[in-house]
């Protein structure tokens, strides 16, 4: 790993594992909040949000987009007060959609969503002093596909992980996702440099992080183990993919780069 400048970091299941049970629960306690406040049954808001997530992803994952919670939110909330879903293939009106609910009350959603996934994912204990260790060293930032920037914000905040970082780019702020050229070039640009081998990517998804930072140009490490029963999305195999490194953990890495008490190793 000579000549490494920085090093950008998958957050779900590489940095955060994510079982799908803590996931269900984010989505259960925002619809029941936001199901008291706007008087509507909490199990309709989880169905009818469910749905359109996988009519997201049949239409947008498969053009390289992310699956907005935005854009879903509005779509729900639309459901829920009578307007009828598009049929099966068809594509929201999302001009109608819109008109079923206030920009105020969609912002005060989505901030009830990230609360809970602060309060309802844990903090892995360790990845904070790695991070720190890491950031004497290199310019170390996120690079995740995510679809609801404001919930990676608040969670990296309230971790204090925030701090170690000079990049933090979200696919859902960049409107691509892994591995788009485009997420990995906006992640170079916010790290201030260009897209080579000096930057290394580790995540835990052969298609989406291996092969999208190897076609940017950059070095790409491998996270082989992750929760089997992660409901996160993956890209399509990448059976060809030969990563520069694999580690069992993301806390495998320093010792696989050489890095020891906050210097590399000569």
């Amino acid at each position: 790993m000579t000549g490494l400048e920085a090093i950008t970091f998958d957050f779900g299941n590489t940095l955060v594992p994510f079982p799908a049970a803590p996931m269900a629960d984010v989505l259960r306690l925002t619809a029941e909040r936001a199901g008291s406040r706007a008087g509507f049954r909490a199990d309709d808001f989880a169905r009818i949000w469910n749905e359109e997530r996988l009519r997201q992803f049949d239409q947008e994952v498969p053009a390289g987009h992310e699956a907005d919670m935005d854009v879903r939110l509005v779509r729900v909330l639309a459901r829920l007060r009578g307007c009828a879903a598009p049929g099966t293939g068809e594509r929201w009106d999302d001009a109608v959609a819109v008109g079923f609910s206030e920009p105020s009350e969609v912002a005060a959603i989505l901030e009830l969503y990230a609360a809970a996934f602060v309060a309802t994912t844990p903090v892995p204990p360790e990845i904070g002093p790695m991070l720190e260790r890491l950031a004497r060293s290199y310019k170390v930032g996120i690079l995740s596909n995510w679809p609801l920037a404001l919930a990676i914000d608040r969670y990296l905040e309230a971790a204090g992980w925030s701090r170690h970082l000079r990049a933090v780019v979200v696919s859902h702020r960049v409107g691509f996702i892994k591995p788009r050229l485009e997420i990995f070039e906006a992640a170079a640009c916010e790290l201030g440099l260009a897209s080579s081998p000096a930057i290394l990517h580790v995540g835990d998804d052969l298609g989406a992080d291996v092969m999208g930072a190897q076609r940017a140009g950059w070095r790409a490490a491998w996270v082989r183990i992750k929760p089997e029963d992660s409901p996160l999305p993956t890209a399509p195999p990448a059976p060809d993919a030969l990563p520069d490194l694999v580690v069992d953990s993301v806390l495998d890495l320093e010792a696989a780069i050489g890095q020891r008490g906050g210097a590399p190793t000569p």
